[in-house]
């Protein structure tokens, strides 16, 4: 494959090169504390053979400082031109998260709805989707299970805000428009980790975990951590039934100038009459929500989910100025869905629905190597990076169905049938064929250039991508029926000045790629005059202003962006597929955390959008809010230590979302929703054992409402549910 990188890019490697002939004679001192805090690599180990935690946790345990920033490495927030949030296991744990969306939903810029008829969970940042295939593992997209993530085999939930398309290359599903979702292994501490939960949640969830690390060696460069969940009962929906197994265990060796680290987990998630979203169909405004607990899918739903995953990483410090890495994992994913969603009739919450069957198999692999250099010339400094990235996936998929509305019930008043027979049986399901294969490559290079005493940095770069995907028959295996290949280069320009020690300003523009349209063949009845035509990757534009605040214990954040996306569609006067539309986010981004008194934690923030359609077909819905993207969200979050009492911690928090609208003319709106949790935890010593008690009630006023719109669809958030947990500490 052939990159024709741009002028930026070659002026960045030939600043390489004549480094590295400059340092052959003499290298930088990196002795120098501001030097080495500095440095960075893509496994957030520092260059030096004393490994630190990659992220270390803010004041209060439930945040870290940073995380990783894709090609850039892991780094703290402070000092990157970008917004990041790292959820750390404390809070995991803590919160009793069931779910990755129970951990992000703890982000005024985050909010969770459900797949499109299936049971996975889809992530709104900053008013764009990113899909749940695409989600990074430990920097490396591809690798995690498809639908749903047991939090147990999670050291940081990592929520980058913004494009990405250049720090972490295109996504193999194409969201992440608005942000990006990295997860952070567990790891083996200094300390010895050996924890045994045990668990409750309504109404019949009872569950175990195992969570054990050690380290060995005269130095303690050998780590390994072994994780073990499982979980199995009727969860606070009606008759839906969940049950998942999960393990993982991460390998890791530091030493003076290697570092290798491996991870490896498996995870089945069994999911009966699981609850499903709600589809409009022809009604003329949107109906109540149900009762919280109503369950208006068929007992018979259900769908399973079974992953095997892992990567292998390796740094090696070839000078104390030059480190190169490289990593490589695979996926493979086995699903079965039997799927029911009822599609409303009216206002009454009449609906028909019926059976939709789907196997779905994924086979990912996925590799990135590179090198990370840093130097001076004369008072700048620079850490340049350059790195390779490359992904292959493959799926095999069928589909069956029973007839359209084959069967009547009511979101209010179910109506429970036998399933009913399939008219069709597409692929077919008892032995899917290959439907789609996706090529991923890419080359980023970047040069972030120092000044002042790296008090204020630039950070130039850009990334050339390659992305081939072919499309296949569902009846005839082998027979291919499309094909897209094209090309794209994403910059990014950052730049942040920490202009006093608990103080930074920072601006970026940066981009996402998401794969360009192919013009159809008719509209209207009519011939389209590009018929076939395919086009470029579309780019999504971020500009974004911000300011950070750190005191030591506390800290926040205010943002300022724009992101616009462009959209394709047929212009009704010509008969052409054109790219003219576009949807603009414009919006304000506050968040603050940490322990601002002694027993005092804060979590929370303001998330301000404006998610306008602009350039709409015939300008028809010109100013409109775009489908699904609230306004306005606001979370609040605080635990507080109780005085005088034997080690009592209470918590509450409040998730506030404004209305938004499940169509483009905005006619369909749905209510804005406020829901609360509140907790309680203690430790106490059993025959000398530490055993914390763990309360937890999510909406507790067991409110009834639409979560979410995006998508053109209504997910229906959770009744008021009970977790209680203890864990032993050995």
């Amino acid at each position: 494959m052939t990159f024709r990188l741009s002028t930026l890019a070659l002026s960045v490697l030939t600043a390489l090169s004549v480094a590295c002939v400059a340092h052959a004679a003499e290298a930088p001192d990196v002795a120098d504390p501001q030097k080495r805090d500095n440095m960075t690599t893509l496994s957030g180990v520092q260059v030096e053979a004393n490994v630190a935690p990659p992220t270390a946790a803010y004041a209060g345990g439930q945040v870290a400082r940073g995380g990783r920033f894709g090609v850039l490495g892991n780094q703290d927030a402070m000092n990157v031109p970008f917004a990041i949030t790292s959820y750390t296991d404390t809070l995991i744990r803590n919160q009793q998260a069931r779910s990755l969306g129970d951990v992000v939903s703890n982000d005024p810029a985050v909010r969770v709805g459900n797949g499109y008829g299936n049971f996975s969970q889809v992530f709104t940042i900053r008013g764009f989707q990113i899909y749940s295939d695409d989600i990074a593992f430990d920097g490396l997209y591809g690798l995690l299970p498809r639908q749903l993530l047991a939090p147990e085999l999670v050291s940081r939930v990592e929520v980058f805000k913004g494009a990405s398309a250049f720090l972490n290359g295109i996504t193999p599903s194409g969201s992440g428009i608005g942000g990006n979702i990295n997860i952070a292994p567990k790891r083996a501490e200094d300390a010895p980790i050996t924890r045994i939960g045990l668990d409750w949640g309504s109404d019949s969830q009872v569950g175990g975990s195992v969570d054990v690390g050690r380290r060995f060696g005269a130095n303690k460069e050998y780590g390994i951590r072994v994780n073990a969940v499982h979980r199995d009962g009727g969860t606070a929906v009606d008759g839906e039934q969940r049950r998942v197994t999960a393990a993982s265990v991460a390998f890791d060796y530091r030493g003076e100038n290697l570092r290798i680290t491996t991870d490896v987990g498996y995870q089945k998630q069994v999911i009966t009459g699981g609850r499903a979203v709600v589809y409009p169909g022809a009604i003329t405004r949107v109906p109540r929500a149900p009762s919280a607990k109503t369950n208006y899918a068929q007992p018979w739903s259900n769908s399973s989910l079974e992953d095997t995953f892992g990567v292998v990483r390796a740094e090696y410090d070839f000078a104390p100025w030059l480190t190169g890495y490289v990593a490589a994992g695979a996926h493979h994913g086995n699903e079965f869905g039997d799927y029911v969603s009822p599609t409303l009739a009216n206002v009454a919450g009449a609906a028909t629905e019926y059976r939709f069957t789907v196997p779905y198999i994924a086979d990912t692999a996925t590799g990135e190597a590179g090198f990370n250099a840093r130097f001076d010339t004369g008072e700048v400094t620079h850490r340049v990076n350059v790195g390779f990235s490359a992904l292959t996936f493959r799926k095999k998929a069928a589909y069956a169905g029973s007839a359209f509305g084959a069967i009547e019930t009511n979101i209010y008043a179910p109506t429970y049938v036998p399933a009913p027979g399939f008219i069709y049986d597409i692929g077919p399901i008892a032995d899917p064929g290959v439907t789609g294969r996706t090529q991923l490559r890419s080359l980023a290079v970047s040069d972030t250039l120092g000044f002042m005493g790296d008090m204020l940095e630039v950070t130039l770069g850009a990334r050339r991508q390659k992305l081939h995907v072919l499309g296949y028959d569902y009846g005839s295996p082998g027979a291919k029926n499309s094909e897209y290949e094209q090309y794209a280069t994403t910059p990014v320009i950052g730049v942040n000045y920490r202009f006093a020690e608990q103080w930074s300003v920072y601006a970026n523009h940066i981009e996402a790629l998401t794969q360009g349209g192919e013009a159809p063949l008719t509209f209207n009845s009519l011939p389209v005059t590009n018929a076939g035509q395919v086009f470029a990757p579309y780019k999504s534009k971020q500009n974004e202003v911000g300011v950070k605040w750190d005191a030591g214990s506390f800290g926040s954040s205010l943002a300022l962006f724009q992101i616009k996306q462009p959209s394709a569609y047929v212009d009704a006067t010509t008969n052409t597929y054109v790219v003219a539309g576009e949807q603009r986010n414009r919006g304000v981004e506050w968040s603050f955390f940490g322990q601002p008194v002694e027993s005092v934690r804060l979590l929370g923030g303001v998330n301000y959008v404006r998610p306008e359609q602009v350039k709409t077909q015939a300008g028809l819905t010109d100013g409109k809010d775009a489908i699904g993207v609230p306004r306005f969200q606001a979370n609040a979050g605080v635990e507080w230590d109780v005085p005088h009492t034997p080690d009592i911690t209470l918590s509450a928090r409040a998730v506030r979302t404004g209305k938004q609208y499940l169509d483009n003319a905005n006619d369909l709106k749905v209510p804005a929703w406020t829901t609360y949790d509140i907790g309680a935890r203690t430790t106490a010593h059993l025959e000398g054992v530490p055993v914390t008690f763990r309360l937890t009630v999510q909406n507790v006023t067991n409110k009834g409402y639409w979560a979410s719109a995006n998508g053109g669809y209504l997910t229906q958030g959770q009744p008021r549910t009970f977790y209680v947990s203890a864990s032993f500490d050995l």
